[in-house]
């Protein structure tokens, strides 16, 4: 059996109905926004959540830091969980690209609340502190193992939001597994989110592609932040037919994703070695060993049998799982947690 790499839904390689897609596209020149497939796939998506406008970015965090640009000025401040994408994974882009800093909040598994989003803005009228002009949420959580919002909390920040004339932005990467997790409506996130980003890369099974989603008055410079970006691209509808044919395709099959990752959990949580199993409610396991000292054998065993994990540091190790991840690794990798001995 080839390797199973659950690292991340990063990981997958286009499927043969996908490459097809991919190999039939009509294209064009997306600097000039003359490729027809982006045009289709920005339209498609921006009717799918209910707003005016989408636009084509080659990575997630790319169009995170087109979006924070969009919602701020130099020297303000964005509200966001201390697990959030945006501060951890995004190489510090905020500072660089934005000039803005982050008020982090010690959230639940990456998720913040209203009271809490309320008690760390800064008053507008103490001009020593930088003023608070965006909430970024993200949902699904990565490093809150895959944690979906309850929906009123997001109408509760809105309003926070609202009666403090912040922005409200949704880094979406895994945004499609929460919506097929809790049977959600995309239209509900357009009408509470301010911009979106949604990825096509992850649980899709896209090589590339982020799409930034928002109604036509924040979103009528976000072309000349992604050309400052340098994320123009030319003949991009090849990849835009992948999301396409994703959003078409792999949406709803994500529930075999979810299947497989809580099957891993209750296999975890019965071993004598592991310590704690975080929920799992979507793809992604997140995990403790009982002696933090096992971490590297435990991983040797693992790659001994050609499996491949993540080791998110400070003892948290972290599984997702995705589109190539079959059933017949599944019953592999389930039998070899189960038999090693530490």
């Amino acid at each position: 059996m080839k390797e199973i790499d659950l690292r991340s839904d990063t990981v997958t390689r286009p499927t043969k109905g996908m490459l097809q897609a991919i190999m039939g596209a009509e294209v064009g020149d997306d600097v000039y926004k003359e490729d027809p497939t982006v045009n289709k796939l920005e339209k498609k998506l921006a009717a799918m959540f209910g707003k005016d406008q989408a636009l084509f970015f080659p990575t997630g965090s790319m169009a995170n830091q087109a979006a924070i640009k969009l919602h701020t000025q130099p020297a303000e401040q964005l509200i966001c969980d201390k697990w959030a994408h945006v501060f951890n994974y995004e190489g510090g882009g905020a500072s660089f690209n934005s000039g803005v800093s982050c008020k982090l909040v010690d959230g639940h598994r990456g998720m913040i609340t209203a009271a809490q989003v309320e008690e760390n803005i800064n008053s507008p009228d103490f001009y020593h502190s930088p003023l608070s002009t965006l909430v970024c949420l993200e949902n699904t959580t990565n490093k809150g193992g895959g944690a979906c919002y309850d929906f009123e909390e997001f109408k509760k920040i809105r309003k926070v939001c609202d009666e403090h004339n912040m922005g409200l932005h949704l880094d979406g990467a895994r945004l499609f597994n929460a919506l097929v997790a809790k049977n959600e409506d995309p239209r509900e996130y357009g009408k509470i989110f301010d911009t979106i980003s949604v990825c096509l890369s992850k649980g899709l099974g896209t090589p590339i592609g982020t799409v930034l989603i928002g109604n036509s008055d924040i979103m009528k410079n976000a072309i000349r932040v992604r050309k400052v970006l340098g994320g123009g691209m030319r003949q991009v509808g090849f990849m835009a037919a992948a999301g396409i044919y994703a959003l078409d395709h792999q949406v709803e099959r994500l529930a075999e994703d979810h299947r497989r990752a809580t099957e891993i959990g209750e296999t975890l949580d019965s071993q004598a070695y592991v310590a704690e199993v975080e929920p799992v409610e979507t793809n992604i396991i997140i995990f403790y060993l009982r002696n933090p000292s096992d971490e590297a054998a435990f991983m040797e065993k693992l790659q001994d049998e050609n499996i491949r994990i993540s080791n998110m540091g400070q003892g948290k190790l972290r599984i997702v799982t995705h589109l190539d991840y079959s059933e017949e690794m599944h019953q592999k990798f389930l039998k070899v947690l189960s038999e090693i001995q530490l």
